[in-house]
């Protein structure tokens, strides 16, 4: 009878990929992932490093345990674990994705020296005046002036957005980006809804809000029009 194989080694232009059994005991798992990368990874001096994609399947894995998988590939000199991946999550996870997934309408004025923070998107029918601030784990649409401070994806979301009907901030944040609006920026110059975003370079641009139907195409799921 053939033995069942709990670890499968394959090699990819990025690097190695581990598939790991879901059905088996955890320790047993763990023995056999160190064997296989004894017998399959030659190490030396020389060699560059290797990135590593660990893919544990239906099973749930404490944190300690993925640090003990990480550990084991780790300890081969030149393996470096980019990513622990499992299709099962913690129910506080799935709540957190839930909320992140949220749009939270919001009727105000944001004022100077208040903040407003929610976990997913935010659209805000009010102004952002200066010295206000308005944070979102997602987009940002604002549905009239910003003149304050918008920071959007601030979990490292950089596909994020802020759309505003008045495009005037003191700042703008995606993710880890920052841009200050031109100061040539004036209400007479702009009477159109315009949106920032990060491009291909890293920087945050300002630019007409047409332009979202091709850069994030998968900003809305509707699907109907003619």
């Amino acid at each position: 009878m053939k033995k069942i194989q709990n670890v499968m080694i394959k090699g990819t232009k990025n690097g190695l990929v581990l598939q790991l059994n879901d059905q088996c005991s955890y320790p047993e798992l763990k023995e056999e992932l160190n064997e296989k990368l004894l017998i399959h990874h030659v190490e030396n001096e020389d060699s560059p490093l290797i990135s590593v994609r660990i893919q544990v399947g239906n099973r749930y894995i404490t944190p300690e345990q993925e640090e003990e998988l990480k550990e084991v590939v780790r300890n081969k000199r030149n393996l470096v674990v980019e990513e622990v991946h499992s299709n099962v999550i913690t129910k506080e996870k799935a709540e957190q994705i839930q909320l992140e997934a949220q749009i939270y309408s919001v009727t105000s004025i944001i004022r100077s020296g208040q903040v407003l923070e929610i976990p997913g998107d935010l659209l805000l029918v009010g102004d952002v005046n200066p010295g206000g601030t308005v944070i979102a784990g997602g987009n940002i649409y604002i549905m009239g002036a910003l003149k304050g401070i918008a920071h959007a994806g601030y979990g490292g979301n950089k596909e994020a957005i802020v759309a505003a009907s008045l495009m005037v901030p003191s700042q703008i944040r995606i993710a880890d980006c920052i841009n200050r609006a031109p100061d040539q920026y004036s209400k007479e110059e702009h009477h159109e809804m315009e949106c920032a975003y990060i491009d291909d370079t890293n920087q945050i641009v300002i630019d007409r809000l047409q332009v979202l139907k091709h850069l994030r195409p998968n900003i809305t799921s509707f699907k109907g029009g003619y």
